[in-house]
Parts: structure tokens; C-alpha cells; sequence
């Protein structure tokens, strides 16, 4: 695609874009009111510059990295960096509906796995969110968020062996008899 192809098709190609870039936005940021204003001001700088779209570069990936500085520049702006998690709101879970959760306990479970993830780092959460949420390859993620591959791979490492510490003590405690549960209490 040449830069003059990507000033005419972003505005075409940006509608087709924006659930995925919503809801990138609403993970991102943890609640609507900031997802809102985070995607319409990387709406309006995707389409600002769309110039600088390059050869070869998918426009859902640009616009995930847009998306992504727009949020990060927000945090600066709020003077937030140490914050490693948000609150998460409820509301939230109702607006992504799940539809493998088919009885109470996978609900349960994955409502216990959506606050895991809140509960990583900034850096990890996002990189979560890229590659496991919205599909995005390990190179592609890397472009995103303009870091080496090898900084993906290791923040997606970190996360998961996070997230599994979390949920493993249950397999072991899950296995063993009631008596020895009731005794370890």
C-alpha cells in the first residue's frame, strides 16, 4: 500500500476497525469513560496521519499502537506511571459477553482470570491483551508497543508464570481429600 493509499483507505478501513480498537480500548484503559476518549483521540490521529501509514504495515496494527501511545500519554498525563493495576469495573464484564461460559463455575473462573490479568503490571497487561486477547503475533505486538520481539516474549512469559502461580495452588488442593483440605484450614 503506498502512503497515498493509506490517506484514502484508512477512513474506509477505520469503521471495519473500531470493535476490535474498542475493545482493545476498554481492556486498556479499565473503564468506559477513559476507553472512550483514549480511542476518538487515536481515531482522530490515525486519521490525522494517515500519511505516515507504511508499505507493508497492517492499519489494525498501527491503529493498536496508536491507540496504545494515545493511552500511555494520558497516564503520563495523570502522573500515574507507578500505578501497576486499575480497578476493575463491573460493567465491564457485562459489555464483553463470554459465550464458552456455559455454567456459573467457568464464569466464576473467568471472571477470577480477567482480574489476574488487571492485576499485572501495566507493561505485561498489555502485551496479554495483544497477543492473547486481540491475536496478534509476537512480531506484530513488538511493532505495537516499539520494543524488541525478545521484550514481548519475556513480558508474555513473566505474565503467564504470574497468572499460573495464581490458579495453581488449586489444581494441587483441588486433588487432594477433603479430610486434608479441612485440616490445612
Amino acid at each position: 500500500m503506498s502512503a497515498a493509499t493509506g490517506v484514502e483507505s484508512l477512513p474506509s478501513l477505520l469503521p471495519g476497525m473500531l470493535p476490535r480498537l474498542w475493545a482493545f480500548s476498554l481492556r486498556l484503559c479499565g473503564n468506559q469513560h477513559d476507553a472512550e476518549d483514549v480511542l476518538q483521540r487515536a481515531c482522530v490521529r490515525g486519521l490525522e496521519r494517515a500519511h505516515q501509514l507504511q508499505p507493508g504495515t497492517s492499519p489494525l496494527s498501527w491503529m493498536f499502537s496508536i491507540v496504545h501511545s494515545t493511552w500511555i500519554n494520558e497516564l503520563r498525563a495523570r502522573n500515574v506511571r507507578s500505578r501497576s493495576s486499575m480497578e476493575w469495573d463491573d460493567n465491564f464484564l457485562q459489555t464483553v459477553p463470554d459465550p464458552a461460559a456455559r455454567t456459573p463455575e467457568e464464569k466464576l473462573l473467568n471472571g477470577e482470570i480477567i482480574a489476574a490479568v488487571e492485576r499485572l503490571p501495566e507493561a505485561q497487561r498489555t502485551v496479554m491483551l495483544l497477543v492473547a486477547v486481540e491475536g496478534l503475533s509476537y512480531a506484530e505486538a513488538a511493532d505495537v508497543l516499539d520494543v524488541p520481539i525478545g521484550t514481548i516474549m519475556s513480558r508474555l512469559s513473566r505474565a503467564r508464570q504470574t497468572i499460573g502461580g495464581q490458579f495453581g495452588g488449586r489444581d494441587a488442593q483441588a486433588s487432594q481429600p477433603a479430610s486434608t483440605q479441612r485440616a490445612a484450614r
